[in-house]
């Protein structure tokens, strides 16, 4: 499948895409996620966490590495791997759980642990540009059209 590629201008379209790619996850996809700091990344996480029927407020995971939130039907998996060394630090998380669990999993900077990610991952990347605006790719989605 050919990538997928959407432009926002705005937070608020970029939440919005969110709402509507989460409405098509299922349990056990994964999300990783590359993009400079302030991209977008935790932005279109609070659109995914909101079609789970996740209430709680959405922030980066970087100091905590990874943050679990209740949904509706799954949970969410919300992980920062910035602060890793490595695919090793990822892996001494204890992540197997949570990447092939009943959950969605998104990591942000996942380049980092790319050699960790099962073949079925869903692969964003998302690029600012100047005035707001933002790009985000989609690369290996099979989980039907987003409209």
């Amino acid at each position: 499948m050919s990538a997928l590629e959407f432009r926002t201008r705005t937070p608020e379209e970029t939440v919005a895409l969110g709402e509507k790619i989460g409405r098509l996850l299922k349990p056990g996809d994964i999300i990783a996620m590359t993009g400079t700091l302030a991209a977008g990344k935790t932005t279109i996480t609070k659109g995914i966490a909101k079609s789970l029927g996740i209430e709680d407020c959405i922030t980066s995971p970087t100091f905590c590495l990874i943050s679990e939130y209740s949904g509706k039907d799954m949970p969410l998996y919300h992980m920062d791997v910035y602060r890793l060394e490595g695919a090793e630090d990822f892996v001494n998380l204890g992540v197997d759980d949570m990447l092939y669990g009943d959950g969605v999993c998104i990591i942000e900077w996942s380049e980092k642990v790319k050699s960790e990610l099962p073949s079925k991952t869903i692969w964003m990347t998302i690029t600012p540009s100047d005035g707001g605006e933002r790009t985000i790719r989609i690369e290996n989605w099979k989980n039907g059209s987003i409209d």
